[in-house]
């Protein structure tokens, strides 16, 4: 089966695994900040996979995930940082777009980039579940099976936290007031 993948087809199927196991780890995490570093690491890896397959919206996207998670910690709430994040997706999709396709990882981008922005614990980890959901279906249209893999495990793995935070909350109500508001620690 593998030699039916070209060389390149390989290569991005090796990234999407490797994003895979960042993504789990990130996913499993409680702790807001290293979800966010951690997510990073993992769309390194997911840019690389969209390259190899040509997915050049994907792509593009993709490495502005990884400036929106770091703008998203450093401009927690700050809706004019926000507003140019999804400017510039909306010119980089523009730019590389390729087919309907692309709506996917554009549709991601945005609800990705209103829950880093404007949300936090379990409010946020709904949006990136919603933005998971589009980079699923995305990478499944486009053939990567370590990508779809990564974004169903992400999908399962976020609802698991919410259950665990939401349990926590529930049991610690006090530790909780005002966190998930502007609390990057959460």
């Amino acid at each position: 089966m593998l030699e039916t993948f070209s060389h390149s087809a390989l290569a991005g199927q090796f990234f999407g695994l490797v994003a895979l196991v960042i993504c789990l780890v990130a996913f499993s995490s409680k702790h807001d900040d290293r979800l966010l570093v951690l997510l990073i690491s993992a769309n390194v890896a997911f840019a690389l996979q969209f390259v190899f397959f040509g997915s050049w919206t994907a792509a593009a996207l993709t490495v502005l995930v990884i400036v929106r998670i770091v703008l998203a910690r450093r401009f927690l709430g700050s809706k004019p940082v926000m507003a140019g994040v999804l400017a510039v997706s909306g010119i980089a999709a523009w730019l590389t777009w390729q087919s309907w396709i692309d709506v996917l990882p554009l549709t991601a981008m945005v609800l990705g980039t209103l829950g880093m922005f404007l949300l936090r614990g379990i409010a946020m980890r709904v949006f990136l579940g919603l933005a998971a959901l589009a980079w699923m279906l995305n990478n499944l249209l486009i053939g990567t099976i370590g990508g779809t893999l990564a974004e169903a495990l992400i999908v399962v793995t976020n609802i698991i936290t919410i259950i665990r935070l939401a349990r926590a909350k529930r049991k610690y109500p006090e530790v909780f007031e005002g966190v998930e508001q502007h609390d990057p620690s959460a």
